[in-house]
């Protein structure tokens, strides 16, 4: 089953130095665009990551640190990588918890104004995770009777998320060809930021979901401690994160002019 698209879709795959979303940085990013007629536009980058990459995780994806000496940075791709996107709804395998947040911190850290938030994103592996509860491998296999054998590859990866998704459609009929229900069907808890730090009470107020605060609201908190406001955006929370929290001291100050 084709998807039901109103825009362009993007299915992306990050390979990363690590699985740290505020630390670990891309050397490998896969995007396929799919339109609402059917096309469909391919791209992969080697990305240096301009630090090491471990010997465990090049284990996994095979990507060496002499592999990428010579790629551009991701600072220098940034802008193709928002061209691309930036009229899209996004998609991946683990996305909403993995790709999403971690890609935003690439952002972030390369000047480039692009929230990803405010695109419908569909992770493929919660959806398979509430229907079948396995691996990308497994998934590839179980709907399209494949075998994945360049895995941990991204464009790989990729191609095989982009080929479940359309599989699962063909097989729920009660998971719809909409890409607003499999957002919604595919996401994790509401938070305001992307790691969690932050999330919204039952009134829709950013409330703080960790630590010693946790279910206090934001506002509340930045007023009557601006020491522990302070902390935060010094510590070593994601970029998005305290891109997040200063929005929310920045509305809370402009409410009081």
């Amino acid at each position: 089953m084709e998807l039901n698209l109103t825009k362009p879709i993007c299915f992306f795959d990050l390979e990363t130095t690590g699985t740290n979303v505020a630390k670990d940085r891309i050397v490998e990013i896969s995007i396929l665009k799919v339109f609402p007629n059917g096309n469909k536009e391919s791209h992969t980058w080697r990305v240096n990551p301009e630090m090491p990459i471990p010997p465990s995780t090049t284990a996994v994806h095979g990507i060496t640190n002499e592999m990428v000496e010579n790629e551009p940075t991701f600072k220098e791709l940034a802008h193709k990588v928002q061209e691309l996107m930036k009229d899209s709804d996004l998609a991946g395998y683990n996305s909403n918890r993995f790709d999403i947040p971690l890609l935003a911190e690439e952002l972030l850290r390369a000047e480039v104004d692009f929230d990803l938030k405010k695109a419908k994103a569909v992770d493929v592996q919660t959806i398979f995770h509430k229907k079948e509860k396995r691996t990308l491998e497994a998934a590839f296999k179980f709907y399209c009777d494949k075998d994945l054998t360049d895995a941990h590859s991204a464009e790989a990866d990729t191609n095989a998320t982009y080929e479940v998704l359309k599989a699962q459609l063909d097989r729920y009929e009660d998971v719809e060809n909409d890409i607003n229900f499999l957002s919604t069907f595919s996401a994790h808890k509401n938070y305001a930021d992307f790691a969690g730090f932050v999330g919204y009470n039952k009134q829709g107020e950013e409330v703080f979901s960790f630590g010693k605060h946790r279910g206090k609201k934001v506002t509340d908190i930045i007023e009557k401690e601006p020491g522990y406001f302070g902390w935060l955006l010094n510590a070593d929370f994601p970029l998005y994160t305290k891109k997040v929290l200063t929005r929310i001291k920045l509305s809370q100050l402009n409410n009081k002019l």
